[in-house]
């Protein structure tokens, strides 16, 4: 990045952090063993921005004395708005307050609102507002016919998705917004739940709005021009991105909910311009989207073989009936082909296809915004019953993509780009991914050393949670990077103590979690966890010392005390 100039404000990256986020959690039960979309993925995210921001510095010669932790959190610009103080870090990080009303937002109208009302957006407010009374009944808070092991609510989960679509929203102002004190071109928002599986009216696998299309509408609505394409990258196992002529990329598991957006805008679109061609009068027509994604075929939502979840995941069509869908199967890894046939060849398809779908839609312009949908469950270190068909994705791809989809957003888009937190269940995975995110979005030029397991050993046994919520402290003559990785963290982490008073459990429920286990697995979960390969999260870097611990495969002996007879008898 190069350096300030006096007087002439410098584009760099920004992250936004959204503490309301950590509220939506679940409440079904006490035993979170089978939970792996949960609060703690935020801190994990927190500790990887960390150590890349160390990195950053570092490479920067700006990295102050290990042993000045004054003058380290000095350094750090954490507001609700950008200011002139943070002019000389290498990221700008602000912790946002920002909220939407959903049922009012124009943005979320448009993506998730109904023509003759706002059906599933009411009903959306109304399963969370009787959440608690629901589970207290012994009753699920999710309605019968949505998945019960995916979804879950809370009575805080309203502000968790209200906060996280005020966020992304801030974050797309900043981007575009003019006349800034401090320009930021590249946002990474870390919110949840997260988005990519939601379609319009349809919650799932973790996700009740689509926060990447929202914002994307959101940018559109206020600066864009109706006559580009949106981008929406999601890196998981499913990867989309967005612009506007829009282009929408994702690396995930999956992006169902997406796609069927994406579809739906290019739908509408196309039947305006058929009518106009015809000559019906049509003041301004819709945007055209672009969506592509890279995703593994045989995970979620197309591991029961569905045939029109696996055909969705299989199209690709460019032009024809105003569609702009590429999709891209991952295949199974080996470090050999990796660069030079799978992500050469193959994985950066989606990246020529959206370069193809903005010089057919007008080409660079100042209407063209890129979002990245950006999710790390494809990292080759998400828990294995997560990541199941050896689809493991290198640590450096978070990296490499990042800098492929921000050099195509400086050629179209004045390199304004925002990614916004998708997928992702293990702590390593989390940690790793977002630290190659942001120092791909930072364009930096780093070493894959600066992500080891060496390195992430560190980062986790530095960080990791004691009794009482406190982080250990590391040794006075650490790596300084990694004193200073800990100073970053220890001002942006906004997780919640643990709570001195545990809550009291709910009354007994024979509601399970969906069934997707194993033959003679005895405990079912989400995406086909077993109870035993559930642990694998709590297991990782930053889990607390006073999470539940599942023994699996040993009965534990039960051990009655007989009292002998009072001492005054």
């Amino acid at each position: 990045m190069p350096p300030t100039t006096s007087g002439i404000p410098v584009a760099k990256p920004a992250i936004y952090l959204q503490d309301a986020c950590f509220g939506h959690r679940y409440i079904r039960s006490r035993d979170l063993s089978a939970i792996v979309e949960r609060p703690e993925r935020l801190r994990a995210v927190a500790i990887g921005l960390s150590a890349a921001i160390s990195r950053l510095e570092a490479a920067r010669s700006q990295t102050p004395s290990p042993d000045d932790l004054v003058a380290q959190l000095a350094r750090l610009n954490i507001e609700s708005k950008l200011s002139e103080s943070s002019v000389d870090s290498p990221v700008s990080i602000v912790r946002s307050s920002a909220t939407a009303d959903i049922l009012k937002h124009p943005a979320v109208k448009y993506i998730h609102g109904d023509i003759d009302g706002d059906v599933y957006l009411e009903n959306l407010v109304r399963w969370i507002r009787e959440s608690k009374e629901k589970v207290d009944k012994g009753e699920s808070e999710i309605p019968a016919g949505l998945s019960q092991g995916d979804l879950y609510l809370c009575p805080e989960s309203i502000s968790a998705i209200q906060g996280a679509i005020g966020t992304i929203c801030e974050a797309v102002d900043a981007v575009l917004g003019p006349n800034q004190t401090e320009l930021v071109n590249r946002a990474f928002v870390i919110i949840r739940p997260p988005g990519h599986h939601c379609g319009e009216d349809t919650p799932s696998g973790f996700c009740f709005l689509n926060n990447v299309a929202v914002g994307a509408a959101h940018g559109n609505d206020k600066f864009l021009e109706f006559n580009g394409g949106l981008i929406i990258q999601q890196l998981t196992y499913n990867m989309e991105s967005i612009v506007s002529s829009s282009l929408i990329l994702t690396c995930t598991m999956a992006r169902n909910g997406t796609q069927s957006i994406a579809w739906q805008i290019n739908e509408e679109t196309y039947r305006q311009t058929l009518e106009s061609e015809a000559g019906a009068p049509v003041s301004q027509t819709g945007p055209q989207v672009y969506y592509g994604s890279i995703h593994d075929i045989l995970s979620y939502p197309c591991e029961d073989g569905k045939a029109e979840l696996v055909q969705a995941a299989s199209v690709s069509i460019h032009g024809s009936h105003g569609q702009y869908i590429e999709n891209v199967h991952l295949q199974t890894y080996t470090s050999v082909e990796h660069w030079d046939k799978l992500y050469a060849e193959q994985y950066s398809k989606i990246l020529r296809k959206a370069e193809e779908f903005l010089d057919s839609t007008g080409g660079p312009g100042k209407d063209v915004l890129f979002f990245i949908s950006c999710g790390m469950d494809a990292s080759e270190h998400e828990m294995p019953s997560m990541s199941r068909h050896n689809r493991r994705v290198p640590t450096s791809f978070f990296y490499q993509f990042a800098r492929d989809a921000c050099a195509l957003s400086d050629r179209y888009a004045g390199g304004k780009i925002c990614s916004v937190l998708e997928g992702g269940y293990s702590d390593r995975a989390l940690i790793s991914g977002s630290m190659a995110h942001l120092l791909g979005l930072a364009d930096s030029s780093v070493g894959a050393d600066w992500w080891s397991a060496e390195n992430l050993t560190l980062l986790e046994k530095a960080t990791k949670s004691k009794r009482g919520g406190r982080p250990s402290l590391p040794q006075v003559n650490v790596n300084p990077w990694l004193n200073r990785a800990l100073a970053i963290f220890s001002s942006i982490d906004g997780s919640p103590p643990p709570t001195s008073t545990p809550r009291a459990p709910p009354p007994p429920s024979s509601m399970t979690l969906r069934d997707r286990k194993k033959p003679n697995s005895t405990v079912s979960s989400p995406r086909g966890k077993t109870a035993a390969s559930a642990t694998e999260a709590s297991a990782e870097s930053s889990s607390s010392e006073d999470s539940p611990q599942v023994v699996s495969g040993k009965k534990i002996p039960r051990v009655i005390l007989r009292l002998g007879p009072a001492p005054d008898s």
